[in-house]
């Protein structure tokens, strides 16, 4: 069993009792609106300039990363033991994605984004218009099983779309094949999620960082992006030789 953050008993509590005004719960949608658009607006600019200055931008957001994982390990056990392992396993697992996204072509890179964007939006709307049952609460209160079909769904069509603007037929046993590695994409995003829900819930923190002003650190806003760039890299390479 996990053990429940005295915080978010709080907040839980604190919810039954009063309810929130909106401009409380809005009250730092600014900040984290222009934290968003920096955060685009570096992002995009190393990727349109590429070579040397995607692979710097990479490079620096890997060791970001790996600090922020550094400081989570810290926290996770009491165990050295447990506590290197994490470290060590994380290393090499953030370091594998940097290195996949840093070699990629561009397009490539954008239809990886794109798609654990549309995982993350089709699963926040059609979570909070469906409901239902939770896929892991005590790791992740908010993910339900509706969620995780409206992102696999965003993300397929995400996928397809990309496939039909290089030319491929959508009504196709590709354009299929296209839809169905987008929506496996988008539960690999899920679980990078979870992933890092996990530690954090284990160190007891909740946020890797507050690097980025209302969005926490660099591990909060790549945890889907990881594990996605692993798995299509090694499928574009395959495809690709």
């Amino acid at each position: 069993m996990l053990p429940e953050r005295r915080r978010d008993k709080i907040k839980a509590l604190a919810k039954k009792a009063l309810p929130v005004p909106l401009w409380v719960r809005t009250s730092d949608l600014p900040k984290r609106a222009a934290s968003a658009v920096l955060m685009v607006t570096v992002a995009g600019g190393a990727l349109w300039a590429g070579g040397l200055w995607w692979q710097l931008f990479i490079a620096v957001i890997g060791l970001i990363g790996i600090g922020e994982l550094a400081r989570i390990a810290g926290r996770f056990s009491q165990n050295f033991v447990a506590r290197t392992a994490i470290l060590v396993i994380g290393i090499v697992y953030i370091s594998w994605a940097a290195y996949r996204l840093g070699g990629l072509p561009q397009e490539v890179v954008l239809g990886i984004v794109a798609v654990v964007i549309a995982t993350d939006t089709g699963a926040y709307f059609s979570g909070r218009a469906i409901g239902g049952p939770k896929i892991a609460p005590r790791i992740s209160p908010s993910k339900t099983w509706a969620g995780l079909a409206g992102g696999m769904v965003a993300a397929g069509l995400v996928s397809l779309g990309f496939f039909a603007s290089n030319g491929g037929g959508p009504l196709t046993a590709m354009g299929l094949a296209a839809f169905a590695i987008g929506a496996v994409l988008a539960i690999v995003a899920q679980a990078g999620d979870f992933l890092e829900s996990w530690l954090k819930r284990r160190a007891a923190v909740k946020d890797s960082s507050n690097l980025i002003p209302g969005h926490g650190g660099v591990l909060d806003r790549v945890d889907g992006l990881l594990p996605v760039a692993i798995v299509s890299a090694e499928l574009w390479y395959r495809m690709h030789p």
